[in-house]
């Protein structure tokens, strides 16, 4: 009687097992086909995962993922289907990756490109396990073959262990490079006569609580809604691509001999609640102190004040056209998709600040089925991991709860009013949380309608204070503190 066809005949001792290597052509695949589609945001995702050539399994992908790195790696943009192939068939590799149809396919199958980085995960996995199972494999060679000694044996399959793991891990920095480079940083402080061991926010007041928005750090500014935490990182963001201060005048240089201005920082923005339309007319009316309520109700004003909007509108545009600002407005960005796209600002704009406009309009696919707050969680950590691989500042905003309007009169927020995690609070670095007055129905200065506070609640490498900025709503535009009726006051000229 013929056995079942879906029962397989165990084999006999002393026939050999043949097993298949770990692999997966699945994901070997959607990686080719995500690059073909999209390079820039592929080769972005990849960067983070440092992908290597040797993590492909099947030669032909192999050989087709290393012809795609080198063209764009050479050109930047351009990789497709028919430049790859084009490439191939000019290195006669051309049969080795299977032909041109084969390359062509590899853009058919549907493809989720934000998900690259965990397709490249994977075949990270199978090729620790592929060498592995190398490194086994030797060791009970080594082990069958006579006149060896036992401790060598031993010795040499330890260090091939240890160089698997070795390869799997970053470069470890030596400490001496790293004593080096601290000290040199702490040189730097010294020479520099602002003090401030980051980039300056513009608002004196604050950089000498924070000194400064420091590498690597993940700040959070976070608030209630109409609070303006908007204006204020925009602000912000201003000061530092512009080299000026709060009050738009160019600061001197902190080193000695450099000129004014000499010091603008990239200054990259993801915008998930704002078109760019939007920003880029704040900041106008910000630079120029015109009141956007002015500009649409232009027509009902004289001829005279138009032509002074105009004027006061025109040198604004004037000193933002060269700004190194580059705004992204894509809402609802996945933070794997965020990370490759601050990459690609790292890599072609050189930006040396990044802004997220706001945390909870971010999203992570792969915890969604886990909650919300797990979700944020992943966020979190995610944007904290991509201020230490870019080792620039990353300012996120924050919305916070209603805790703050429940527990008093006066309002005041608390790190533990974050909402949806309390991860966030852990992964920042510095966390301000922003209140006005004129806006809390209770508050005791609820009349002083320019008045802001700026509470450092935490500061992981300095102290925390409470710091007072001037605000001017018609023009959405912080300062720093004077008095109303202070003659000084740049929100009275």
């Amino acid at each position: 009687m013929a056995p079942n066809a879906r029962q397989r005949r165990a084999p006999r001792q002393d026939e050999p097992v043949v097993r298949v290597p770990p692999y997966s052509v699945e994901a070997e695949k959607a990686i080719l086909g995500s690059i073909l589609l999209q390079p820039e945001r592929t080769f972005g995702h990849l960067a983070g995962v440092h992908c290597a050539p040797e993590w492909f399994y099947i030669k032909a992908n192999r050989t087709i993922y290393e012809t795609a790195k080198a063209l764009y790696d050479r050109q930047g943009t351009g990789v497709d289907a028919v430049t790859v192939v084009q490439a191939l068939q000019e290195a006669g590799l051309i049969d080795e990756a299977g032909g041109a149809a084969a390359v062509e396919a590899l853009v058919e199958a549907p493809l989720v490109v934000a998900h690259t980085e965990y397709y490249a995960e994977i075949l990270r996995d199978k090729c620790v396990l592929r060498q592995i199972i190398d490194a086994a494999g030797d060791a009970a060679a080594k082990c069958y073959a006579p006149d060896r000694a036992t401790a060598q044996i031993l010795s040499e399959t330890q260090e091939s262990f240890f160089s698997i793991s070795e390869r799997d891990d970053r470069k470890m920095p030596e400490w001496n490079d790293s004593l080096n480079s601290t000290f040199a940083k702490i040189e730097d402080m010294f020479r520099n006569s602002s003090g401030l061991n980051g980039l300056s926010t513009g608002f004196k007041d604050l950089d000498k609580v924070i000194q400064g928005l420091r590498p690597s750090e993940m700040i959070v500014l976070a608030a209630r809604p109409s609070m303006g935490k908007t204006s204020l990182a925009m602000n912000i963001c201003t000061s530092v691509a512009l080299d000026v201060d709060c009050d738009g005048k160019p600061r001197r240089s902190a080193v000695a001999g450099e000129p004014a201005g000499s010091h603008r920082v990239p200054v990259g923005v993801f915008s998930c609640e704002m078109s760019t339309d939007a920003l880029v007319s704040r900041m106008l009316c910000t630079v120029s102190r015109v009141s956007w309520t002015d500009v649409i109700a232009a027509r009902s004003k004289s001829e005279s004040q138009r032509r002074d909007m105009t004027r006061r509108l025109t040198q604004a545009m004037s000193s933002l056209t060269d700004a190194p600002i580059y705004i992204d407005d894509t809402g609802g960005l996945d933070i794997s998709d965020l990370r490759s796209r601050a990459r690609r600002m790292k890599k072609r704009y050189g930006v040396g600040l990044i802004l997220i406009d706001y945390l909870q309009l971010l999203n992570c696919h792969e915890a969604a089925a886990e909650g919300r707050q797990q979700e944020t969680t992943r966020i979190s950590a995610g944007i904290k991991a991509m201020a230490k691989e870019l080792d620039i500042p990353v300012v996120v905003l924050s919305q916070l709860s209603r805790a703050p309007e429940q527990r008093d009169k006066e309002a005041k927020p608390r790190m533990a009013d974050l909402r949806d995690s309390g991860s966030i609070e852990q992964d920042a670095d510095v966390v301000m949380l922003l209140r006005r007055p004129s806006r809390i129905a209770g508050s005791k200065d609820r009349d002083q309608e320019n008045l802001a506070y700026v509470d450092v609640a935490k500061n992981r490498n300095g102290g925390v204070d409470e710091v007072r900025l001037s605000f001017d709503a018609r023009i959405t535009r912080f300062g720093n503190f004077v008095a109303l009726g202070d003659d000084e006051n740049p929100f009275n000229r």
